[in-house]
């Protein structure tokens, strides 16, 4: 099947985690899905673009998105894949709800049993390496899909620390971390996601650790400006052993952070 046609899933349920909205999503393209999975690296960033088609627009099952009609513009949104079930045939995405605010949150929130929903892709980017000493994972609820994932992909041996801004303690999930892996969570109150320092003087103020160190940082753009220069540049670990990306920008839409993004990249 063509990347440019979209796998039409189904809800099957929807779940609170935290402070998140769970959707499972399933149907009988189930397979299609996996084997594009199949098809990649083994990413624990694994990620799909959910497509939102314009009111009174019915998409038929296998729409391509570079034939449509004049006139139909769906809106894509990209969400972390957190969870792959193979025995109950099930994708699990977890969307962080402003309100009703944006496209991706508020469907969420309403989804029902028997919602359609297409996927287009998946991709990926990062997944933890072996022989390293000790892996760092910074984020915050964007980041947090992917930091679980990646850090529940762990072996039972592996060193790590992770630190994640959320609103409260309300707000942290469980995450299946091995022994020697310390999630901490930090807490930002009433301030705005997005305007805190929280991580920034985290990983400062933490005791790096001897060896080699991989990090994955992922979340709200500020982190390219703070956490990224500081792992980089002042703890000197190698390009190839970071994976940072912005995931969303403090006052943007997604399209105007596609803009801030290219822009960026031509810097750069």
């Amino acid at each position: 099947m063509s990347k440019t046609i979209p796998v039409r899933l189904e809800v099957i349920r929807t779940e609170q985690i935290g402070s998140m909205k769970r959707v499972i999503l399933g149907g009988s393209n189930f397979d299609t899905f996996w084997a594009r999975v199949q098809a990649l690296p083994h990413y624990t960033d694994l990620y799909a673009k959910l497509v939102f088609w314009p009111a009174g627009f019915d998409a038929p099952e296998n729409v391509d998105l570079s034939q449509l009609p004049d006139g139909i513009h769906p809106t894509l949104r990209t969400y972390t894949i957190r969870l792959i079930d193979l025995v109950e045939r099930e994708v699990a995405i977890d969307f962080v709800v402003h309100g009703d605010e944006g496209f991706a949150g508020p469907w969420a929130a309403n989804a029902q049993p028997g919602d359609v929903i297409h996927l287009r892709g998946p991709n990926g980017g990062y997944a933890p390496s072996e022989g390293v000493d000790h892996h760092l994972f910074v984020g915050d609820e964007a980041g947090l899909p992917a930091i679980s994932a990646s850090i529940e992909a762990l072996g039972p041996d592996a060193s790590g620390t992770a630190f994640i801004e959320v609103q409260d303690a309300a707000a942290e999930v469980q995450i299946a971390a091995p022994a020697n892996v310390a999630v901490q969570w930090l807490h930002r109150g009433t301030a705005a996601p997005g305007t805190t320092t929280l991580l920034d003087d985290a990983v400062r103020a933490w005791p790096w650790p001897e060896g080699r160190v991989q990090a994955f940082i992922h979340g709200e753009s500020a982190l390219l400006k703070s956490v990224r220069p500081y792992v980089l540049r002042e703890r000197g670990v190698p390009r190839a052993d970071v994976s940072v990306s912005a995931y969303w920008r403090c006052g943007e839409t997604e399209e105007g952070f596609r803009v801030w993004k290219a822009e960026q990249a031509k810097l750069g």
